[in-house]
C-alpha cells in the first residue's frame, strides 16, 4: 500500500446540476430534489438542503443537469423568521427548517419541512442559520 493523490473539493463553494425548468435566484436556500438536482428550497420533506446559491441561474428551458449552480456552505446566513412558527433565542444551536428559499421556521411541521441548518442567532431582522 502507498500514499494516494485523492482528488478533493473544499466543500465551501461547489457546482451542482440544476433541475430542468428551474430558475434559481442568488443568495436563496437551495436544496436537492428527489432526483438529486438543485432547486429552490421549499416545504418539501424529500428535499435536502445543499447551501445558498452564489448567483442567479436560469434553466427554465433546459432539462435536468443542463446547467450548474454554484453553492456556498459553511457560513451563517440571515433569513426571514416564519411568523407563525418563529425561531426564538431558545433555539440557538438547534436545527431550524425550510419554509421557502428565504424563510425558516422553528419546527419541521410534522416532518413536512427539511432541515435548513443550525440556528446561530435570532434578532428582529431575522435568523442567522449555519448551513
Amino acid at each position: 500500500m502507498s500514499d494516494r493523490n485523492t482528488p478533493h473539493r473544499d466543500g465551501l463553494l461547489f457546482p451542482v446540476t440544476v433541475a430542468g425548468a428551474t430558475e434559481i435566484f442568488g443568495w436563496h436556500i437551495i436544496a436537492a430534489n428527489a432526483g438529486g438536482y438543485a432547486v429552490p428550497a421549499t416545504t418539501t420533506a424529500a428535499q435536502i438542503t445543499l447551501g445558498v446559491s452564489d448567483g442567479w441561474v436560469d434553466n427554465r428551458t433546459g432539462g435536468n443537469g443542463s446547467v450548474y449552480a454554484l453553492l456556498r456552505r459553511g457560513r451563517a446566513w440571515q433569513f426571514a423568521n416564519h411568523g407563525v412558527d418563529a425561531v426564538t433565542q431558545a433555539d440557538v444551536g438547534k436545527d431550524c427548517y425550510v419554509v421557502d428559499s428565504q424563510t425558516v421556521a422553528k419546527t419541521s411541521n410534522a416532518d413536512a419541512r427539511p432541515v435548513a441548518g443550525k440556528v446561530q442567532a435570532v434578532g428582529s431582522d431575522g435568523v442567522w442559520v449555519l448551513i
